[in-house]
């Protein structure tokens, strides 16, 4: 009797675990369902965003296309009408004309030569010149060989390096420097400056020493050098300037300016971007400093080990932020008289 029971539980039990095994792979099988309708959704929205970007593209161009060729048919309207009005000249008066073309007054001549030589000033521009350092290039460029860290200095130390690498977007610090670099030119084209950039491309093998060097052949009023940082503690965030110290052995007497433009570039470029503004700090082992003849900068953009700076950095629209940012401080130590 009892084997008898015993046997019909065992029965049970098999039963039982047979129904969960059987439940358990059907939840499984659901999530996975789930999953892949989660990734078919992203990549519908992807889709759709993308169809959106290029409908906004075809939109703006061919408004832009409309509006060219609107303008040239006001402009060939335009030139119609002057020549319907303007009247024909009569022999005589060609000729006085001519007469009056060969022998100018005094005046008139002077007048002449003014109008030359104030054509030759451009209309804009403020005789300011900035060269910009995207720091750092790209890992296929070997710059392990050393060079002195300032002037006559037995110290030596490598003649660049790769940078650091957003830990969340993945982006090598190179490249964003070089990114914000054009984009920084740029807006100071626009607003006036000349401007020259230390290099063009990620592949160019530039010393730190040679930077600095090109800053002075170029005849640059400040040299500012773009970078961004990295730190093993991911919650440290926010940007900072380095200069060197009043007591550099190298480029001490630049230390006032160099603090003058490192404390405006940073207070417009955190006020710019909301970003933490962690001041002016003194760094004395800096090679690219160290060369430097004129006011020189380092601007520590943001942490790319954080998510909040590192995201941030490669959003388009906070871009346009660091760069007006970092173009509002130029014009601000300009502006103060440096």
């Amino acid at each position: 009797m009892y084997k008898v029971i015993l046997g019909c539980l065992s029965i049970v039990l098999i039963l039982l675990i047979v129904v969960a095994l059987f439940q358990l792979n059907q939840v499984n099988k659901t999530r996975q369902q789930v999953t892949a309708v989660r990734k078919e959704i992203r990549a519908i929205k992807k889709d759709i965003e993308k169809q959106e970007k290029e409908q906004k593209k075809a939109e703006i161009l061919q408004k832009e296309t409309k509006m060219n060729v609107e303008q040239k048919e006001e402009t060939d309207t335009d030139a119609k009408t002057e020549e319907s009005e303007e009247p024909a000249e009569s022999v005589e008066t060609q000729e006085e004309a001519q007469k009056e073309a060969k022998e100018p007054e005094a005046g008139e001549e002077q007048k002449n030569q003014e109008t030359d030589a104030n054509s030759q000033v451009p209309e804009t521009g403020n005789g300011k010149k900035i060269a910009i350092d995207p720091g750092h290039q790209g890992y296929n460029v070997d710059m392990s060989a050393q060079e002195p860290m300032g002037p006559g200095s037995s110290e030596m130390k490598a003649k660049a390096t790769t940078g650091t690498q957003g830990s969340f977007t993945g982006v090598p610090e190179y490249e964003l420097n070089l990114n914000i670099s054009k984009q920084l030119r740029e807006e100071l084209k626009n607003r006036g400056y000349e401007v020259m950039l230390t290099r063009e491309d990620n592949d160019t093998a530039i010393s730190n020493k040679e930077r600095a060097e090109l800053a002075t052949q170029y005849g640059a009023d400040i040299y500012v050098r773009i970078h961004a940082n990295g730190s093993d503690d991911s919650s440290v965030n926010g940007a900072f300037t380095m200069i060197p110290s009043a007591q550099n052995p190298y480029v001490g007497a630049l230390h006032d300016k160099s603090y003058a433009l490192g404390e405006a570039v940073i207070n417009a470029y955190c006020e710019s971007c909301k970003i933490k503004n962690s001041g002016v700090q003194i760094f004395d082992n800096m090679t690219g400093i160290n060369w430097s003849t004129v006011p020189v900068i380092i601007l520590e953009m943001g942490f790319m080990s954080n998510e909040s700076d590192d995201t941030n950095m490669e959003n388009p629209d906070f871009q346009k932020l660091m760069v007006q940012g970092i173009a509002n401080g130029i014009d601000a130590y300009f502006a103060a008289g440096n």
